[in-house]
Parts: C-alpha cells; structure tokens; sequence
C-alpha cells in the first residue's frame, strides 16, 4: 500500500495505491487528511477516481436506484502511472489507470491547477484497447466519496448544499438545503444507510441551464470547508449526491444513457473525452468560494478588448421596439442613446422581415419595408453618432416559413423518428452539417462586411430536446458531436473577427455556461421585463458568472417616475449595463438620470475588472424585501441596496467580515448624487444603516477604506 500525497495551492489531495495496485481519491479538501475518517473495509468498493459505465458488465457491490457508483469497468481498474508536470498556467497531473482482463479499458484523467488558486479543472479519457467494440453508458469528470466525512457531527445538520436554480425569467435563484430537506436524511448514524435516493441536478438538451446553473456550492459548517464546482459544457450535463457505504459522494459528468439519453460506441482504439469541470475548495464562505471562481473564469476566458473595456450597450428589444424596428423608429433613439453616453447599438430582433418575425428567420437579409434606404443608413448613423452598431441574430435555427428551410436536405437539421425536430415553429441546425457552418458564416460576414456592424446579439430560442438520430449511435451523442462542432465554429468566428463582441443569449440566461462564456464576451442574465424582479437576477449573477460579462437591462418606463429610473440604473450599474427604454420620450429630469448613472459606471468601470461581489444580506430571494450586493475592489466596496416591498423602511447591513477593525471607512452616496437617502457607517460594529422611506428605492454607495 502507497500514499500519495499532493498540496497545491492549499488543495490537499490523497491518492492511495492499494496492495492489489487499485488507486483510490481519499481526499480533496483545503483540510488536513485524517486517517480516521476512513473505514479500511470499503476501501475496495468506493473511492474510485473515475465512475466509467461499459454495457454488458457485472457491478458486484451493493448499489441501489441509477446511482453512477460501482461502475464497470470503473471498479476494475488498476493504476498504471501517474506523471507531475508544469505548463504555463500551474501544475499538471496526469493519471492513467487500465482493466487489462476484462474490459480492455484505458481511462486517462487529467487535473490542471492553477497558480494561486484553489480549484483544479479535471477531464477524463476512456480509451478502448480490447478487440471488441464497447458501449459507453456513463463516464464522470470529477468523482468524490467523502464528501462529508471531515467534522465528527451528524451530514443531517453540518452539511449545507447551495443549488442554483434557472429558469426563463427567474434565472439565478439560489436556494439553500439541508440534505434532509432533499430526501437524504440519516435516520440514525450508527446505522448504515443504503438508500436509492439521490440530490441531482441535470440538464437535458441544448439550453444548458433552463432548470440550473452547471454548478453548485457544498459546506461544511463543522469543519469549516466548502467544495464548490461548475460543469463546463453547453448541453446535457448531471450533478449527483447520494450516499455509498456510510460516506456521501459527489459526481459531475456531461451527458449519461439514463438521464440524457446518451450512449458511445467506442470501437477498437478509440477514445472517448469527457466534458471538463472545475472543482474548487475553501473555507465554509459562499462569497470567498464565488471569488476563486470569478478568478479562475477570468483565466479560462479568451482574452477580448470587450472585457477590458466593458462598453455600455444599448438594445432596442426591452420595454421598448419588441422587435418591431423601423428606420423612423431607430434615429430619434440613436440620437437619445448617444446623448445618454451609450456606446454600442444593438437593433434586435425583427430587421430582416417584412412582417411576422418570429417562424420567418433563418436567411438574415434586410427588409426594405421595414429600412427603405436599407439597414446600412441606420448602422452608419450610428458610427456618426460615435456608437458601434449591432444587430440581432438567431443563427442555429431556421423559422418553420423561412423559404431556405424548405429547399435544403434533412440533414442540415435535428431529426428523430424520420422527421425533423419542431420546437416553437423552428427547426434546429446541425452544425456538424458542413454546409450549414458554410451557411451560418456567410451571414456572420453579410452583417460584418456589408452591414457595417461590430457587435452581434446572437440569440437561441429553441429546446431541441435530446439530440438528433442522424449519423450516429445515439441521440445524446448526436447532440454532443453538434454542441462540440459549434464551439469550434465559434473559435474560427473569433480567430477570423478577433474584436467582433458576440452576446450570448438564449431566451436571456438559459445558457449561461463555462464552455460559450469562455468563448463570448458577454452574456444576457435574462428576459425579465419587471425592474423589480430583475434586482434577484442581478444581486445573485455575480455567482453565475463574473461581473463584466453579465448584462442586465436597465430600462425606464415612459410612465415611471424618478425612483423607478435610478432603481433601473442600480440595477445595472456594477455589471454590464444594457440599457434600453424609450430614451427619447423621457422627461429631461429622467433621462438626466440615466445620463448620470451611465457616466457614473463609467467612472467605476475599470474597477469591476478585477473586483469580487459580495452579499451582506446573503444571496437575494424573490420574497425579500431588501436585497444588497457589493464589488470589492482595491480599497474600495461599491454596494448597490434596494428596497422593494414591506413596511420596514430601515436596513442593517453588516460589512464586518469585508472590513478589518482596524481600517478607516468614508461612506457616501455615489449614485445618484441628489436624492439623499439616510445612511451610517458605524465604525465600530461595522454595520452601515440604511433608511429608504418608499418602497421600490435603490441607491449605490462608495465605501472606501485605508
């Protein structure tokens, strides 16, 4: 027996080297490894570093329901090497482990570290080396039993899961649990529990996070660690928690047979590679684990001018046009939009059709009725205004009366049972279609080259479901190979149109994902048309993903007042402001205040670059009647609050564990600088008090320390 012992970056992990030459993960955690908590007899049976599902094959251990525990030939492989390296970006482990008598399975798994911070990304490779073709059903990126194991407490009251739900309209709503809350009680701790329950978390299909963000956050409060994850891919993806022989565990994998409808055919010498995730551990601090998150998404993401700069948008969609654009229409907006101080210029949906948009798209050509002179009149006034124009875009799909729909073959889209896939009077794109990726970048060059235009929308309304049957094995394969072939015409979009900013959105944020937002600039956060319900989306998106890439819509009513433009505008103001609304039909007293608070962000816009949200009242829920998010940057926190509903006209919020004792404070309002609200900083408790007298208030403040 050999122990292998690996501290990088405060990540300790543990391999052991069993007698019958087995490697087993005991331990990854930024605690100390404590022999104790691990019991001799089930070292055989749990603790693989790789659950990898072949058909055909006997899983002898215990296993209870579709747990991805016991696999075959997960539990049949021996360790063969293990190599230490360095790259340009940290430390790198490679692992290789193979079943030579049965399976004939190779699986590689890689773990990259990062300097100085506290999360490895890890990818796994199952290679075929028998005679035979082998039927892939399930194969984890990250597996690890004993995740509950450090404190000597009960998992019932020290272990506390954060799940990120999404959905359309109410995307990153955190929720906080017990695991008995979620079915996974411990009836009596002496007792070993054996139960088919599992926590998961899945997606199924293409919009990657129409139920959930691909991450999650897991403390322990008695020991005081967290071990926090995101998936990184932009399809079909599993999280499970469940419980093997006394100890909890965690997988994280992309698509799987069972949930997604997913299998691979491996034939003799070849290989499959898993999606990666990014698997990070802390201190028990939600806010501390979103830091070395945000951190390790800056590192991934492709270096852009749009993230160093972080211009402020303008769209003509939200409570304003709704996809009913028109030459008339735009110029008076372009003029109020540059006169705010935006700089890009996005006209969104609806500029290529005559009438009914929504079943037509799919060819992406001017319409004249709607842009007598054509669309280049508007976007090169645009450039005159000192704006950059923009347009929408919806290119994976085709519109069930797009003419060009019907004069191409099958295979240019999702087919299943003989036909093809509908969803909301579209069809999907295959992008493994050559013709297609040959299609989809002419338009990309019609808009940039003949229609003057430096930023695209590129929008995605559809769920086509569980993929497509043509040429492959199984549909979630079809849909793996798609989802792959995508990201890779994104890449050869960006090598070709390196300053082109491309947003991702999908019916707002149903795709806010590691594997797109490693590649785009920007993300939309949501379709939420309420400003109110908007400020839960906006507090908790720092968590999703890092601030400069979130945008959120900022768009004053024609019959609001002032408060509701200034709670418009905190909403926006310490991520990516999208601004929209009819601009130009504001009263001056109000479009003064977006001219105000646009040019307030400006001031603060480089400090969002390298700063970490903060939530002083916790994540925000949709029932709460306060909610406060900060960004601390270099001795400074800017902190947005609202006041959204109830009868309390008074907050606390508590920065001390933000603010060291022995630090100066200033406190003051920084947007907007009339309309005082009541507020203190005590330096003492450090609690700064907040009084708003009506509901439906926000306020953005400066608090600066030395």
């Amino acid at each position: 027996m050999e122990e292998v012992r690996i501290n990088e970056n405060g990540i300790r992990l543990v391999f052991r080297i069993t007698d019958d030459n087995q490697l087993k993960l005991l331990h990854f955690s930024t605690a100390e490894f404590d022999e104790r908590k691990i019991e001799e007899r089930y070292v055989k049976e749990c603790f693989q570093l790789v659950q990898v599902s072949f058909s055909g094959y006997n899983r002898p251990y215990e296993k209870h329901g579709n747990k991805h525990i016991v696999t075959a030939p997960g539990y049949l492989l021996t360790y063969v090497s293990m190599e230490d390296t360095r790259n340009e970006v940290g430390r790198r482990l490679v692992i290789t482990q193979e079943d030579r008598e049965v399976t004939g399975a190779r699986v590689i798994t890689e773990i990259q570290f990062y300097d100085g911070l506290k999360i490895a990304r890890f990818q796994n490779i199952v290679e075929n080396h028998s005679n035979e073709m082998q039927t892939l059903e399930y194969l984890s990126s990250f597996a690890y039993t004993g995740i509950d194991k450090e404190g000597d407490g009960s998992s019932d009251t020290k272990m506390v899961l954060y799940i990120p739900h999404n959905g359309w309209q109410k995307e990153m709503s955190w929720k906080k649990y017990r695991f008995p809350d979620l079915g996974l009680g411990q009836t009596q701790p002496t007792v070993l529990q054996r139960t088919s329950k599992t926590i998961e978390m899945t997606n199924t299909g293409n919009w990657s996070t129409k139920e959930y963000l691909p991450m999650g956050y897991l403390e322990n409060a008695e020991a005081g660690t967290s071990l926090f994850w995101q998936i990184e891919h932009n399809g079909s993806w599993h999280t499970e928690i469940s419980d093997q022989d006394g100890y909890f565990y965690l997988n994280v994998s992309g698509p799987t047979e069972v949930q997604s409808h997913w299998f691979k055919e491996l034939q003799p010498g070849e290989r499959f590679i898993s999606v990666p995730a990014a698997i990070g551990v802390g201190e028990n601090s939600f806010d501390k684990a979103m830091e070395e998150l945000t951190e390790y998404r800056r590192r991934i993401r492709r270096k852009n001018k749009d993230n160093e700069r972080l211009p402020v948008i303008f769209n003509d969609y939200m409570n304003c046009l709704f996809g009913d654009p028109t030459t008339e229409k735009e110029l008076p907006m372009i003029d109020a939009a540059a006169e705010a101080g935006c700089e890009y210029y996005v006209i969104d949906a609806g500029w290529y059709a005559s009438g009914e948009w929504w079943d037509s798209v799919g060819e992406w050509r001017e319409s004249r009725k709607r842009f007598p002179n054509g669309l280049v009149e508007v976007t090169d006034y645009i450039r005159q205004k000192g704006m950059v124009p923009g347009v929408w875009l919806e290119l994976e799909v085709m519109g069930i009366f797009c003419k060009m729909a019907s004069e191409v073959e099958d295979d240019w889209f999702f087919v299943r049972h003989g036909r093809r896939v509908y969803d909301r009077s579209r069809y999907q794109l295959d992008f493994r279609n050559p013709k297609v990726r040959e299609y989809v970048t002419g338009v990309v060059r019609r808009v940039v080259e003949d229609y003057h235009v430096g930023y695209i929308k590129l929008d995605y309304n559809m769920e086509p479901g569980i993929g497509t049957e043509l040429y492959t094995e199984s549909v979630g394969q079809g849909l793996l190979e798609h989802e792959r072939a995508y990201l890779k015409w994104l890449d050869e979009i960006f090598e070709t149109y390196p300053d082109l900013v491309i947003e991702n959105c999908s019916s707002g944020g149903l795709r806010i994902d590691y594997a797109l937002l490693s590649r785009y600039s920007i993300q939309s956060t949501s379709d939420q048309e309420d400003y109110e319900n908007y400020s839960t989306i906006a507090a908790n998106a720092p968590a999703g993903l890092t601030p400069e890439q979130a945008a959120v819509w900022s768009y004053p009513q024609r019959d609001g007042d002032e408060e509701e433009v200034i709670f418009n505008m905190v909403n926006a103001m310490l991520l990516r402001i999208h601004q929209s609304g009819h601009l130009a039909e504001l009263s001056r007293e109000r479009f003064r205040l977006v001219q105000e608070g646009i040019a307030c962000y400006k001031s603060i816009r480089q400090d969002i670059l390298s700063a970490h949200a903060v939530w002083p009242l916790g994540l925000a829920d949709s029932e709460d009647e306060w909610v406060s998010m900060g960004l601390r940057a270099e001795k400074i926190i800017y902190l947005a609050v609202w006041r959204r509903r109830g009868s309390r006209d008074t907050v606390d919020i508590p920065l001390d564990c933000y603010l060291d004792n022995n630090v100066q404070v200033t406190a003051s309002q920084m947007y907007p600088e009339g309309y005082a609200v009541e507020f203190n900083f005590d330096s003492k408790t450090r609690i700064m008090t907040v009084t708003m007298p009506e509901e439906k208030m926000a306020r953005l403040f400066r608090l600066e320390y030395r």
